[in-house]
């Protein structure tokens, strides 16, 4: 699918403050543990209530734009691979400080509207299997630890991350096998049918359509990943392969888990539930104890939220470097080099989302934060087609961005209207503060982001 090119010698990483921890095995299981902690174990319920049994084909339909906007962030993380993300892009392309300010701050708030969706799905279904308690205190603590976790340092976090994502795995490899034994032991509520229907009153393609907005939620791990290109050894290299590989990875267990799904309960069934998975390895012979899979689940979405909240802090970290922001949000910590300032300022955002969106709102704002963003960063891979630069890089096929540009117009066209309510005064705060946020003057701000890393 690509024209990568690879470099048997490639220039040396340049100079960061950061501490370049993350090997190419390490950003793998990065991506690919920040999708799957997300989505499958909170949402799968929330996609086939807009979807029917046909939620698979939502999840497929997802997985085709993550990996056409993919291939335009595979180009540019390798082409410029620096922190900044998707708001360097857009500053590169075209160079305009308020639409980067924008950029910015729509992808920083995407990794805290997700970190808050995951933590009120951490302090529902799944930790009442274990124990009650307040579901906003219990998520305000869990977004707090999750602080503690990510300022503790960038090496900790990641190897965390391995851990978590080895679990997150085997726990769906048990609903698997959980599911396939329900299925061929009969009986029940199985019915293999309910996989090819979809919601009631809905045409098919709009029925999907529908529920691809939000499934795309479940997908969006690989632009966390991108924000930690300056704590990535040899990242020109580690990118195109960890991208994809893990979407390939997430796209075939989300599909499975879906059919299994739907197979074994009904539709409102697990619609109803805010961890529709304990309704699947509660059935058939090999059920198991719902305190067991909540465990796993627990682990899994906490995983989500640290790297929500590890890309969040980075975006605004990299743009404080940058001249965009102030530069107190720059400030590391001395011998952990975490961005502490970067890290207390998005929990506190986070905590305060966490606190007036309920989980569905919150995934469907994430959604659509990212879906403007990745509009955006599709056009500029071809707008920056021009800009040569002294290494090899990945390049993605010219048809992919545009493809995904036209995608993103038509799934914008099917998100909840709810979702407006939350975007549209939180991106009008985000205009506000483009104008009264000038470390320097517009120029300076341009001529920083515009210059080479390896020139700094």
């Amino acid at each position: 699918m690509s024209t990568a090119t690879s470099v048997p010698s490639s220039p040396a990483p340049e100079e960061t403050e950061l501490k370049r921890a993350i090997s190419g095995r390490l950003l793998l299981f990065f991506v690919l543990g920040d999708v799957l902690g997300a989505g499958i174990y909170a949402l799968v319920g929330e996609v086939a209530g807009r979807t029917g049994g046909a939620a698979w084909a939502a999840f497929l339909v997802a997985l085709v734009l993550a990996v056409l906007t993919a291939t335009a962030y595979a180009e540019l993380v390798t082409k410029y691979p620096d922190a900044g993300g998707a708001a360097l892009y857009a500053h590169r392309a075209f160079n305009r400080r308020t639409l980067t300010f924008l950029v910015m701050f729509a992808v920083m708030l995407s990794g805290m509207t997700s970190a808050a969706t995951l933590s009120r799905a951490f302090a529902g279904d799944y930790l009442d299997a274990l124990f009650d308690a307040p579901e906003l205190l219990a998520a305000l603590v869990f977004i707090g630890v999750v602080a503690l976790v990510n300022a503790r340092g960038i090496s900790e976090s990641v190897r965390v991350n391995v851990v978590l994502t080895t679990i997150e795995v085997l726990g769906l490899l048990l609903v698997l096998v959980i599911g396939i034994a329900a299925i061929a032991d009969g009986g029940g509520d199985i019915d293999g049918g309910r996989a090819f229907q979809v919601e009631e009153g809905e045409a098919v393609a709009w029925a999907i359509l529908g529920g691809a907005t939000l499934a795309f939620y479940a997908l969006i791990g690989f632009e966390d990943s991108v924000n930690v290109a300056e704590e990535t050894q040899d990242p020109r290299r580690s990118y195109p392969p960890a991208l994809f590989g893990a979407l390939g990875i997430a796209g075939a267990i989300y599909v499975a888990i879906t059919i299994v799904a739907v197979t074994v309960v009904p539709v409102g069934t697990l619609s109803g539930s805010s961890g529709p998975l304990l309704e699947v390895t509660g059935r058939g012979p090999l059920a198991v104890d719902d305190q067991v899979f909540s465990v796993i689940a627990l682990l899994a979405v906490a995983n989500g939220a640290l790297l929500n909240m590890i890309m969040a802090s980075r975006v605004l970290y990299g743009m404080s470097r940058r001249g965009i922001v102030p530069p107190v949000f720059s400030k590391v910590l001395p011998g952990r080099r975490t961005p502490h300032v970067a890290i207390a300022t998005t929990t506190l955002v986070a905590a305060g989302l966490i606190a007036i969106g309920k989980l569905d709102q919150l995934a469907d704002t994430t959604v659509l934060l990212l879906l403007l963003v990745f509009s955006i960063v599709n056009l500029a891979v071809l707008a920056l087609r021009s800009d040569v630069v002294d290494h090899d890089h990945y390049r993605a096929p010219t048809w992919a961005p545009v493809v995904g540009v036209a995608v993103i117009v038509l799934l914008l066209t099917q998100t909840d209207g709810s979702a407006w309510t939350l975007v549209a005064p939180l991106l009008a705060a985000g205009l506000a503060l483009s104008f009264l946020v000038r470390p320097g003057s517009e120029a300076d701000a341009v001529r920083v982001l515009a210059d080479d890393p390896g020139d700094r």
